[in-house]
């Protein structure tokens, strides 16, 4: 893929939620840049009513965020676990990460060496020489008397994630109890987990949830979905459990859980058939959607497991339209963006956003991309 033409300054990260940056703001203070092709235009959120319009359906990802970040020890080191998804047999796939009181930093296969010097023999023994393979069987000491052992990598692909099992605790009952949001070196501080809820999350009463927030749904608030629905925007929701991502080497999404109910599918096809425009907020609602989608165009209810990946060559088939974060210049995630508008409008409205100092990340400002 080639990326973006653009350089993003490390002072447009975005810190802190916009409702902290200055008093009376809410979170649809964030801006919103519009595309529609190679043209763009500059907005706030609040005004996306006026740049829908009725029929209109928003596809919505009710996935809630968990408190996904787990402090725990191998030997005498510290680590960050951050738990991404649970498997079908229980064990959930997980990140050994490395805690440097900013968020956490480096994927702990990358931290092997940064570490041996303060972990004990027993945890060298199982590093040193044997590459990041070796840390099969690694142990793990969570809170509570809580023990975690890796037992394989998630994919070939690599080995940032492994399947993991615990004992000692409901995994659950572990995140609510010990847990906080994930969160990177590029924010300022903590934040409490209601930060990282959308408006639109549900909890589905087993404990999953997603390791990171569906942030483009974010900038929403009840007072502004309730002004859409009054102009006759409609919505969909579906779910998708999103994963932990890669904040150093952009892979691309591992398989995720996600469900599309019969009531969302027959929207969805209804506006299709229609003069209404099908716009995911953001890429997990994407995958979600293009995940049901069948052959002959068609969108079924579906639940399970998706490995879909949306890349220009694949294309999209049902979605039209998207609401999305700012993705850095190297992520997978522009990929999908190029499908659905092409490459010309990324290239237009990245250089946009860069000229016009838009804020990047979870916490920044978002791009609507529309036909």
């Amino acid at each position: 893929m080639r990326a973006p033409a653009v350089r993003v300054p490390e002072e447009l990260s975005a810190r802190v939620p916009v409702e902290q940056r200055g008093p009376g703001l809410d979170r649809d203070g964030v801006r919103l840049l519009v595309s529609r092709g190679t043209e763009v235009s500059h907005h706030v959120f609040g005004e996306l009513p006026g740049l829908l319009r009725a029929g209109d359906l928003l596809v919505v990802n009710t996935s809630p965020t968990l408190a996904a970040a787990v402090d725990g020890r191998v030997g005498h080191a510290r680590v960050v676990v951050h738990f991404s998804t649970r498997g079908d047999d229980g064990r959930w796939a997980v990140e050994l990460r490395e805690p440097d009181g900013r968020g956490t930093t480096r994927a702990r296969a990358d931290v092997a060496g940064a570490t041996r010097a303060r972990a004990d023999r027993a945890r060298a023994d199982v590093v040193e020489g044997r590459g990041c393979g070796g840390l099969a069987g690694t142990r793990v000491r969570l809170p509570g008397g809580a023990r975690l052992v890796l037992e394989e990598p998630l994919s070939a692909r690599g080995e940032r994630l492994w399947w993991a099992r615990v004992s000692g605790a409901e995994v659950p009952a572990l995140l609510r109890e010990h847990g906080r949001p994930i969160r990177y070196s590029y924010t300022e501080r903590d934040q409490p987990l209601s930060v990282y809820q959308t408006v639109f999350a549900v909890p589905p009463g087993d404990g999953t949830g997603s390791a990171e927030m569906p942030s483009a749904a974010r900038p929403f608030t009840a007072r502004l979905v309730a002004e859409l629905v009054s102009r006759g925007v409609q919505f969909a929701p579906v779910t998708l459990h999103t994963g932990v991502a890669s904040a150093e080497s952009h892979e691309p999404p591992y398989p995720e859980r996600f469900a599309v109910p019969e009531a969302s599918a027959r929207l969805i096809n209804a506006v299709r058939a229609g003069d209404g425009r099908v716009v995911a907020v953001g890429t997990t609602a994407v995958r979600a959607v293009e995940s049901a989608v069948g052959s002959d165009g068609v969108v079924r209810a579906r639940a399970g497991w998706t490995d879909l990946v949306v890349t220009p060559e694949r294309g999209v088939r049902v979605v039209e339209g998207l609401l999305t974060g700012l993705h850095e210049p190297e992520a997978s995630h522009l990929l999908m963006l190029e499908a659905v508008a092409g490459r010309a409008a990324i290239d237009r409205g990245y250089d946009a956003a860069v000229r016009g100092r838009y804020l990047w990340h979870e916490f920044g400002d978002v791009h609507l991309l529309l036909p």
